[in-house]
């Protein structure tokens, strides 16, 4: 099978996985994956996550000509802008789950790192999450507002939205997500008990020794 058919099989295998677990409703949601060859490949517009045909997945040129399947996700420039700024990423992986969408909202977190140090694989996987403004679904703002982080954050939050992770490979992207979202969970389910959280020292020990790919 071919890098192409491939991929396009991964693609909806991994998104009906996600749907399927509910980490995206509806016809929310969209990945993407940057082929060897310098195309993309890219779920389609109006899509759902838990019912993509292979053959429809949008195959975009270098140049994000559409080669082959549907029109795709107005949210290519949100995509483009991390693979414009990471060298390593190979994949992006945009959804609407429930408790990162929900930290999102929360007045009192840290814009620069939304999820607090509770376990070390959000920070082995994610790094700091950054936490962006609220913009219209398919604003071109989004992916300027990513371009202007350089490149520092391999995973965001879109206020009120959702989150963006960046891998080195869809499947690495969408465990990192995973990761993301369940560690959100932990923070909002843990609001008010005080919970003992890692030290800096303990931070700074995970960081040195699991840096995240750039």
């Amino acid at each position: 099978m071919s890098e192409l058919s491939q991929t396009c099989e991964d693609i909806a295998r991994i998104a009906k996985s996600m749907f399927d677990r509910g980490l995206t409703p509806g016809s929310t949601g969209n990945l993407s994956v940057k082929l060897s060859d310098g195309s993309f490949l890219i779920t389609p517009s109006g899509s759902s996550m838990g019912s993509l045909e292979p053959s429809k997945i949008s195959h975009l040129s270098p140049t994000l000509e559409l080669l082959d399947g549907d029109p795709p996700t107005k949210e290519i420039p949100l995509h483009m802008a991390f693979y414009e700024t990471r060298p390593s990423a190979k994949a992006v992986v945009h959804l609407h789950s429930t408790y990162a969408t929900l930290l999102s909202m929360l007045p009192d977190i840290d814009p620069d790192n939304v999820l607090p140090p509770m376990t070390p694989y959000a920070i082995m996987l994610l790094g700091k999450v950054k936490l962006l403004p609220f913009f219209l679904p398919g604003d071109n703002g989004m992916g300027q507002s990513v371009r202007d982080l350089n490149g520092e954050h391999a995973a965001v939050i879109l206020a009120n939205h959702g989150p963006v992770v960046s891998g080195r490979s869809l499947q690495k992207a969408a465990y990192a997500y995973e990761e993301l979202e369940e560690t959100a969970k932990l923070a909002v389910l843990a609001r008010g008990l005080n919970p003992r959280l890692l030290t800096q020292r303990q931070v700074d020990l995970i960081e040195r020794k699991y840096p995240v790919d750039k």
